[in-house]
């Protein structure tokens, strides 16, 4: 934990801040800190700075926080997941939001198993506990939006032309001819597939909504690979 990231109901007494929980745990036994010292800190969408240990016992921690400068700016890229394993569902949610993508959508595709829709890992209060993670190891405050779309082809029909408006539309596809850009300076919609890649009607419907299908090379990488590796290779 990089930064201890606030919410609302932590404050009281204006800059005053009270945790308990996995936060007080992780402050106690990671970063073994003591009265006086400084923690970095952020509110939740909004600003970062330092907070200042006035109390640590088994109960509490309190401090007092001075949020004083923005936190760092959001990567300019929109990620369309195909909905991964729900073991690996975690890491590239917490992955995806430590590289700054702050809107994520996780889609339905042909080899997609119905059963990862079920996955407890999908509810609104994990994707957000794996966002938190995220943002605490990156020094972010920033939440990404995260939607789930279960119906491929009125998603790509119906909706995407108009998300990706005015960004560069990119699905990675192995056996594209076209290779991935690098050092794109513009937004970026990008498309990723489960990891046996979009079937070819997939892909015959993103390239109709205006994306170009790109390949990274030969080998096929796992989804919490190709993420942050697209993400570099782009920016």
């Amino acid at each position: 934990m990089n930064l201890i990231l606030l919410f609302d109901d932590d404050f009281f007494g204006g800059s005053r801040v009270r945790l308990t929980g996995r936060r007080l745990q992780h402050v106690t036994d990671v970063h073994r800190a003591a009265v006086g010292e400084e923690l970095a800190a952020g509110a939740a969408d909004g600003r970062i700075g330092r907070g200042t240990i006035t109390r640590l016992d088994a109960e509490a921690l309190e401090m007092d926080v001075v949020l004083d400068r923005d936190p760092p700016p959001p990567l300019p890229l929109t990620l369309i997941l195909a909905l991964p394993r729900p073991k690996v569902l975690n890491r590239v949610i917490a992955g995806a939001a430590s590289l700054g993508i702050k809107r994520i959508v996780l889609l339905n595709a042909w080899r997609v198993e119905k059963s990862y829709w079920s996955s407890p890992r999908l509810s609104p209060d994990n994707l957000r506990a794996q966002s938190i993670l995220g943002l605490e190891q990156a020094r972010d405050t920033v939440l990404p939006s995260i939607e789930t779309r279960r119906l491929f082809r009125p998603f790509v029909e119906d909706e995407l032309p108009a998300l990706a408006h005015g960004t560069r539309a990119l699905v990675a596809h192995p056996r594209a001819s076209e290779v991935c850009p690098r050092d794109v300076r513009e937004p970026v919609t990008l498309v990723i597939g489960p990891e046996g890649g979009f079937i070819d009607a997939e892909i015959a419907s993103l390239e109709r909504a205006g994306f170009t299908a790109v390949s990274i090379g030969e080998r096929i990488l796992r989804v919490e690979t190709a993420v942050p590796y697209l993400a570099a290779r782009l920016y």
